[in-house]
């Protein structure tokens, strides 16, 4: 019998990619979206597919959780709001999105009986830790509404498991990128908007001096850890959170000279655009880098692309569609 996946934020970077690959795999998938930062275009070439459904709702609506629910088999969970500088800028609506829709998702998942609850967990849970690689079990405290959030989710995670006996597994991810990340708007992720911008030959502006780090991952890795974690029928394997990483770092530095030598192959002008620094942004992680051992040792997780990998097939994907250059 055929299996049924609802993937929350569907219409996202990450969930569109999930939804692609599940179709891909044979399931019928469930896409609910409230298209507040997913996109249509992310899910035409589903539309018409048999086995897609679209549900245009929001995860702050109980009845619309309980609805996309019905009668699914897996639940991916990717739908918040993202971004450390919205949530210092509005932590009211991130709050409302990230804590109270993730609540109604858990209650209603709940409620219809779904096999297991996977959930976008995040890397910003860390806080200000500064043991290096990130642990699971060794985390700091927040430094941002956001982290506050993600960090809420897995508390919420683990007494739904407890009390209720559901199956819920979080995944930690760190710095995601990849083809459809969006590249517009004031929260667009660093490399995205710095590919659009040296694309226009416009200078980037780096945070600080550059030398903070990120276990920045590909998006092949987080659809891998999402299937494997959706799957396993290990029972050790399932109510725990795994990083959701590469398990190295690359300075911010490091990232954007890399981008210009593999756009720099597409237009050789780029290689001549110079990266300008600002002040460090409030609520950064100075360094981020995962162990990845749990995920290695009780999914069989292996990454299949390195950041240089990614990277140049991310800036083939962005140079083949961003044609307004």
């Amino acid at each position: 019998m055929q299996k049924k996946i609802l993937i929350t934020g569907g219409a996202g970077f990450i969930g569109s990619n999930l939804c692609d690959h599940f179709i891909g795999k044979g399931y019928k998938v469930t896409c609910l979206d409230n298209f507040a930062t997913g996109h249509r275009h992310n899910l035409s070439q589903l539309m018409e597919h048999p086995n897609f459904t679209l549900i245009e709702g929001d995860i702050r609506d109980a009845e619309t959780c309980h609805r996309a629910c019905e009668r699914q088999d897996y639940v991916l969970h990717q739908a918040a709001l993202g971004s450390v500088p919205r949530s210092i800028n509005d932590p009211v609506t991130s709050n409302d999105v990230n804590v109270g829709g993730f609540l109604n998702m858990l209650v209603a998942a709940r409620d219809a009986k779904v096999k297991r609850f996977v959930y976008a967990a995040s890397s910003s849970t860390y806080g200000d830790s500064k043991s290096l690689p990130k642990v699971e079990d060794v985390i700091g405290k927040p430094l941002s509404p956001y982290a506050i959030t993600k960090y809420v989710n897995e508390l919420y995670a683990d007494i739904f498991s407890k009390t209720y006996g559901m199956e819920c597994i979080g995944l930690r991810y760190f710095n995601v990128f990849g083809r459809r990340q969006d590249p517009n708007g004031a929260y667009a992720a660093v490399i995205p908007k710095f590919v659009i911008q040296l694309m226009k030959y416009e200078s980037p502006t780096i945070n600080g001096d550059g030398d903070y780090s990120r276990d920045f991952t590909y998006i092949d890795n987080v659809i891998q850890m999402n299937e494997r974690a959706m799957l396993t029928e290990d029972s050790k394997a399932v109510n725990t959170v795994y990083n959701t990483a590469v398990g190295d770092r690359t300075t911010i530095k490091d990232m954007a000279n890399l981008l210009k030598e593999y756009l720099s192959i597409f237009d050789s002008k780029i290689a001549e655009v110079e990266i300008q620094h600002g002040p460090v942004r409030v609520g950064d992680v100075p360094h981020s880098k995962a162990s990845i051992e749990k995920a290695t040792e009780l999914l069989s997780y292996q990454p299949s692309h390195d950041f240089a990998a990614g990277l140049k097939e991310a800036v083939r994907w962005y140079w083949k569609n961003l044609t307004e250059k």
